[in-house]
């Protein structure tokens, strides 16, 4: 039963990684992957909770005789909870930014960008769209940071091939400025609610590898460009009848919604607190205020104008939600019936070097999207405080999470926030393999190796 669940498993990745030419939406699959893995888990209880937990077996009971019911409630409370609780917390943490975003950008909070940033110089106009995306995504999920700075792109730049080429350079400082903190892409999350990283050792860490992964293709491509770029003028949402605020207030709400993130690495290490308790606290004050600066819309029973909500953000947001649910419940299952540890132990026989883990890691990313990547790299160690490598802020976590973003980049497919952009772009793989993909694969090598010889020190 242990190869049933664990060929799954596999034969899910391979669905996730080949999603554009089967069609087939990577959540159904690792929805499905995780109903099928624990419902055949459950079915076959008795001799996995044995051989993996049978003290806590034995506690469970409390001197009863083990029957059927009691298995399937041990692995009900004590095994399948806690991996759902898990999933949770990074699935608690997406609802709440999403939800900021929205609010932010039905209020017009980020209308200032789109005129900030318009010029016709092709290399200002470079380096304010993909810095201003950096920035952005250092506390947003990629998915909102991509699909709002699509917006402003393609607001300002008509010509298709443009569009391409600056979205693709907007998703890579996505990408990487994500890869900055621990609350900029779901992995970074999932390693400090793990308690694997801490997030002022894993930003230090992270720092000079993201800059330089960001800001060497941005400033290859920033040479290669024209002097001017054309532009046309944007077309800001109407904000009239769906809201009253003035531009001090909408001030006010940009720094509560995104200055508030800033605070929750703070707040986790104060309080001992989870972060989504953290984002959740912000959004409820930005809620407040919103529904202050708002009240005259609220009194007259007015609502905000549905068609400035970025619908995208919210679709593309839930599947996500769907997705990280099925990958940290399938690997979950598959992590309780031991396999996860064989494949630990083969891999250390084998390999037994963190570095070429990691770039495995990264070569897997390039087709696998980077959250299962991830999980699945993650799953293999426990926390290990007589390992350096595999102890809290070890080497293993920071090129784990390093190596999928690297992976993520080079190819597009390798991320959700890239196959977003590539669909909303238009951007054929091909095109992204022949003008971005040698890029970013440069970029990627160089800053390994920078993190790798930080690492070391």
């Amino acid at each position: 039963m242990t190869i049933l669940i664990t060929s799954i498993l596999i034969i899910s990745l391979f669905l996730i990684a080949t999603e554009r030419q089967t069609n087939i939406n990577k959540a159904a699959v690792s929805v499905f992957a995780c109903t099928l893995g624990w419902v055949l888990y459950v079915s076959f209880g008795s001799d996995f909770v044995m051989s993996q937990h049978p003290q806590g077996y034995l506690s469970f009971l409390q001197g009863l005789q083990p029957n059927s019911v009691a298995v399937k409630e041990y692995i009900a409370r004590d095994i399948l909870l806690p991996y759902i609780g898990h999933a949770a917390e990074v699935v608690l943490f997406l609802l709440a930014t999403m939800s900021i975003v929205n609010i932010l950008y039905s209020n017009g909070c980020f209308d200032f960008l789109t005129l900030w940033v318009r010029t016709q110089n092709s290399k200002l106009l470079l380096w304010k769209l993909t810095a201003f995306a950096f920035i952005m995504s250092l506390n947003l999920d990629n998915i909102s940071t991509i699909v709002l700075m699509l917006t402003v792109t393609n607001a300002i730049l008509p010509r298709t091939r443009d569009r391409m080429l600056y979205g693709s350079m907007v998703f890579i400082a996505v990408i990487f400025g994500g890869a900055l903190t621990v609350i900029g892409d779901p992995t970074g999350l999932v390693l400090w609610n793990k308690g694997a990283i801490t997030a002022s050792s894993y930003t230090l860490s992270m720092a000079l590898p993201c800059f330089t992964a960001w800001i060497l293709p941005t400033l290859i491509v920033s040479l290669r460009l024209p002097d001017t770029v054309e532009i046309e003028r944007p077309t800001l949402p109407y904000r009239g009848d769906d809201t009253n605020m003035k531009l001090w207030q909408r001030g006010v709400m940009f720094l509560v919604g995104i200055g508030g993130l800033w605070f929750i690495p703070t707040f986790s290490s104060i309080t001992k607190l989870p972060p989504f308790l953290g984002a959740l606290c912000v959004l409820s004050l930005l809620w407040i205020v919103n529904e202050v600066f708002n009240r005259t819309i609220f009194v007259q029973n007015r609502r905000m104008r549905i068609d400035d909500i970025p619908q995208r953000i919210q679709y593309n947001t839930i599947q996500q939600i769907l997705y990280i649910i099925g990958v940290v419940l399938a690997v979950g299952v598959v992590t309780e019936t031991g396999a996860m540890h064989w494949f630990s132990d083969q891999i250390d026989i084998v390999i037994g070097n963190v570095w070429i883990i990691g770039v495995i890691t990264a070569m897997i990313s390039t087709v696998l999207d980077s959250f299962a990547t991830c999980i699945t790299m993650v799953s293999l160690h426990e926390i290990t405080p007589d390992i350096p490598y595999y102890a809290v802020n070890g080497a293993y976590w920071k090129v784990l999470s390093f190596g999928t973003a690297v992976g993520g980049s080079i190819m597009g497919i390798g991320s959700i926030s890239g196959v977003v952009m590539m669909q909303r772009q238009g951007i054929p793989l091909s095109w992204y393999l022949k003008h971005i993909a040698p890029l970013t694969l440069m970029s990627g090598i160089i800053a390994f190796v920078i993190l790798c010889m930080q690492l070391s020190l």
